[in-house]
């Protein structure tokens, strides 16, 4: 099975440094670009873009199928990782480097600062629907440490407002790092080590649990009583096909995820799962692709 292509950066932007990447809830790729950025680097991995001073301003660039729009952010004062479009044209950011414990930003349409909250640490996924909800997810090196964190998964109004924290029931392991997550309109999917269930989270308060047979997939898509999770098992291009059960994910097929081109999927950061829709990236942040499972 081959992924197709999405969305990608205009090549008048070439030469300025992508902070943070995803696609919303509209289907919309959005790009935050830093015009003063350079690359620093890290204790794994690959050196990470950073402003050179702070604060700064910033470019948003959206493509919505293929119509290309811009908005400057002013004022930023986070080293933004994550980002996210909230309905109203607003925009939510998380990062480091605030000065204090807010480390979440809200963005008007005219690009200022509407608030400021605190997420918590080590935020993996952040991830808002088109209801106004916003997602965050955590791993070990927060859940750990701070109590904002601690639940593994946490739901937000789209003020910041702390309406939900994942409490497992008895017998039930806590997160420890979440692995992938999925986010639709009122409804959240999310897998997390150690023992891997899904777990299907609903604003209205109700929540299940199921087994599943893949360990540590990277990413999920979620289409009416079937879950295709991609990953796990350590093969990073693998889709494992599910049929969803009352308690389980059993599973039906499995197939190999290639590049449009059919060349093999290798490395790719963090996918961004949207109901039946899968999105990723590869080494470059400026290229998405989609699987419509």
């Amino acid at each position: 099975m081959a992924l197709r292509p999405h969305a990608l950066l205009p090549r008048r932007y070439d030469h300025r440094r992508v902070l943070a990447t995803t696609v919303d809830a509209w289907g919309r790729a959005l790009w935050l670009i830093c015009p003063d950025a350079e690359l620093r680097p890290r204790s794994y991995g690959s050196p990470d873009p950073c402003p050179r001073t702070l604060p700064y301003d910033a470019l948003l660039v959206t493509d919505d199928g293929g119509t290309i729009r811009e908005r400057t952010l002013r004022g930023l004062d986070l080293r933004v990782v994550h980002l996210d479009a909230l309905p109203n044209g607003r925009l939510v950011v998380e990062g480091y480097g605030g000065g204090d414990d807010r480390n979440a930003r809200v963005y008007g349409m005219d690009g200022r600062r509407r608030g400021a909250f605190a997420m918590g640490r080590a935020v993996e996924f952040l991830m808002a629907d088109r209801q106004h909800h916003v997602w965050s997810a955590y791993f070990d090196e927060g859940v750990y440490v701070d109590p904002v964190s601690a639940p593994g998964l946490v739901r937000w109004d789209s003020g910041g407002n702390r309406l939900w924290g994942y409490a497992p029931e008895q017998g039930v392991e806590y997160i420890d790092t979440v692995y992938a997550l999925n986010v639709d309109d009122g409804v959240a999917w999310a897998n997390y080590y150690p023992t891997f269930p899904l777990i299907e989270v609903r604003t209205d308060g109700a929540v299940r649990l199921r087994g599943t047979p893949v360990v540590a997939p990277r990413g999920m898509a979620v289409h009416g009583d079937h879950v295709t999770m991609l990953g796990g098992d350590r093969q990073p291009d693998r889709l494992h096909l599910c049929r969803l059960t009352d308690t389980e994910a059993l599973p039906v097929e499995e197939a190999c995820l290639t590049l449009p081109n059919g060349a093999p999927l290798k490395g790719y950061a963090r996918p961004v799962g949207r109901g039946r829709h899968l999105y990723l990236h590869g080494s470059s942040p400026r290229q998405w692709y989609v699987l419509r499972a």
